[in-house]
């Protein structure tokens, strides 16, 4: 997943020269209107990405044929540093509010948090349509509902397997191909409508030793390539990497040779719906006579979804913490959440001795089995350096290959291509950087697509035959979530929490009956200072009385005091607090 890229200042242009002996074209988007246009009369499809374009995180992709609209995923996102007390953040729908008329089906490609994590917060905002998925991903989704209160009656689920063929209103012909992934039951599709055929990947590597035995569907994407893809839309998540990602039974194989030489308690953390790395983790551990305790919330809810559906097979039954007391520590492991830092996980928990019934003790190994995802970077080191001061072992990336990214790498990108052979290219799901990189890829390949966009989330993409442009936008962004608000937070808001972090904030009163003088209140300004406090009461009194004489609205004297103590404060420390002006007639 996932987090998360900053907006691009992107215009129209050709790049140039080539990568290799032919001219490289692709094109970064800038609208040339500000709405789609009336698709009454004109046969084309349009493409919309609402999110997941130009950042990792909060997924969704909307195609709308005429009077018709089919929609992709709807995931979430995790907040920035500077995103302070949010929890969540998901997509904006303006647009399929506007259009839900419109609206016949939706489709999911896999269970992660990025891809499903916002349909809670979006489905039950909109009509009641079909939502097809695998048995996997639907599972995920119904859990998550039932925690909003939502039942399976609310919302139209239908299952739909890996190779599945559905038909969504009259346009749209949905053809799921398996694609592997750091999850089970993970897809891409092919998207059939009168313009052409549109290839999406979906979140994908190609590995050649995945832990179900299920490989990508290559065959299926090479038959398309020579049926002919019109658009081909693609995972660029590791369009900056050479070669190929490793595969999950790599991964595997560095992880039993960990385990084997730890002498006391194991604690691995790992991402919740990597499902595979934890059966594989589930299989070492009964190899090496220990037996698996499950601490967090997550992680046992991926568990006991995976495990409902088959995805998730145990020798022995999970113990809990309380049964293992008469075990010794070479025969226990534990699977935790906390792979990136998060303050309230299980990891994080031991990490700073918060946990109520576990304690780290030397002798104990930890292992890491993930990378941050950008943002996070910060919030890991923290625990990895508090873990190292106990005395415990830690394995983590890359000295120790306990991870493998969920995304292929070039080598992986370029044999999509070249078995697809696009006429038109779309990169998708990453931050401009690895957008750019992966259209520079394509041009590098013997049949390069004929033209590609770097497109931004809310540009409305058009296709035709022999067409492929932006044509105007569309409403996209960022809604926040934060505790039981949903969208109550505006990025103002954001900023006067940051101000108030970094400069700390002063509240004035300014009583005017029976003599007028001034209160103040500061939090996170400056340590107590009594001759401080004096001067800025002194400078704020003077402009209220200043106001008084010259008979003001009480509107204006507030906002002279405001400005007096602002002018005031910014000279004499350099610094530039939240101000709260108050009057009290």
């Amino acid at each position: 997943m996932a987090a998360d890229a900053g907006a691009a200042s992107l215009s129209s242009q050709r790049m140039a020269p080539a990568l290799g002996p032919r001219e490289m074209e692709f094109q970064m988007t800038k609208a040339t209107n500000d709405a789609p246009a009336d698709q009454s009369a004109t046969p084309y499809l349009e493409v919309m990405p609402l999110g997941g374009m130009g950042e990792i995180g909060k997924n969704i992709t909307v195609y709308r044929y005429g009077d018709e609209i089919m929609v992709v995923d709807g995931g979430l996102a995790f907040p920035d540093a500077y995103q302070v007390g949010i929890d969540l953040i998901v997509p904006r729908i303006d647009y399929l509010q506007q259009n839900a008329e419109l609206i016949k089906g939706w489709i999911l490609t896999h269970g992660h948090e990025d891809h499903i994590g916002g349909l809670p917060y979006i489905l039950p905002r909109l009509p009641r349509v079909p939502v097809y998925g695998a048995p996997l991903t639907l599972g995920l989704v119904r859990e998550k509902l039932a925690e909003f209160g939502l039942k399976d009656g609310d919302i139209d689920l239908r299952e739909a397997d890996t190779n599945a063929k559905v038909k969504i209103g009259t346009h749209f012909g949905v053809e799921f191909i398996r694609m592997t992934h750091s999850i089970p039951d993970n897809t891409g599709y092919i998207l059939t409508t009168p313009v052409g055929q549109v290839l999406h990947t979906g979140d994908f590597k190609l590995d050649e030793e995945p832990s179900d035995g299920q490989l990508s569907d290559l065959g299926r994407i090479e038959q398309a390539g020579k049926e002919g893809v019109l658009l081909l839309i693609s995972d660029s998540t590791n369009a900056e990497r050479p070669g190929r990602t490793a595969s999950e039974a790599e991964v595997a194989r560095n992880l039993e040779s960990v385990i084997a030489n730890c002498k006391g308690r194991v604690f691995m953390t790992t991402f919740a719906s990597n499902v595979h790395r934890i059966q594989n983790v589930i299989n070492i551990a009964h190899r090496q006579s220990r037996r698996v305790v499950m601490e967090g919330r997550s992680m046992l809810k991926y568990a006991q979804v995976s495990q409902g559906l088959g995805y998730m097979e145990l020798p022995e039954p999970f113990l809990t913490n309380d049964e293992v007391g008469t075990l010794q520590d070479q025969q226990v492991l534990y699977v935790c959440t906390g792979s990136q830092g998060q303050p309230m996980s299980v990891l994080s928990r031991l990490a700073f001795g918060n946990h109520a019934k576990i304690a780290l003790r030397r002798g104990d190994s930890v292992i890491l089995s993930s990378n941050p995802i950008p943002g996070n970077e910060e919030a890991v080191n923290l625990v990895i350096n508090r873990l190292y001061e106990l005395g415990v072992d830690v394995y983590y990336p890359p000295t120790y290959r306990v991870h493998a990214s969920g995304h292929g790498s070039q080598e992986e990108l370029a044999t999509v291509l070249n078995l697809a052979r696009p006429k038109f290219f779309l990169p998708w799901h990453g931050e401009p950087r690895h957008q750019i990189n992966h259209a520079k890829l394509a041009q590098t390949l013997p049949r390069p697509p004929k033209r590609t966009l770097i497109a931004r989330n809310g540009d409305v993409v058009r296709l035709g035959p022999d067409e492929f442009k932006v044509t105007g936008t569309v409403p996209a962004g960022a809604v926040y979530v934060d505790g039981l608000g949903v969208g109550d937070v505006s990025d103002d808001v954001l900023l006067d929490r940051v101000n108030m972090s970094q400069e700390g904030l002063i509240i004035m009163t300014a009583v005017l009956q029976p003599t007028p003088h001034v209160e103040i209140v500061s939090r996170g300004f400056v340590r107590p200072n009594r001759e401080l406090d004096a001067q800025i009461r002194r400078v704020a009194l003077e402009a209220v009385e200043t106001g008084m004489r010259e008979k003001k609205r009480l509107e204006d004297v507030r906002d002279d005091m405001y400005g007096a103590v602002r002018r005031f404060v910014r000279k004499v420390t350099g610094r530039n607090p939240v101000l709260i002006p108050m009057i009290v007639d």
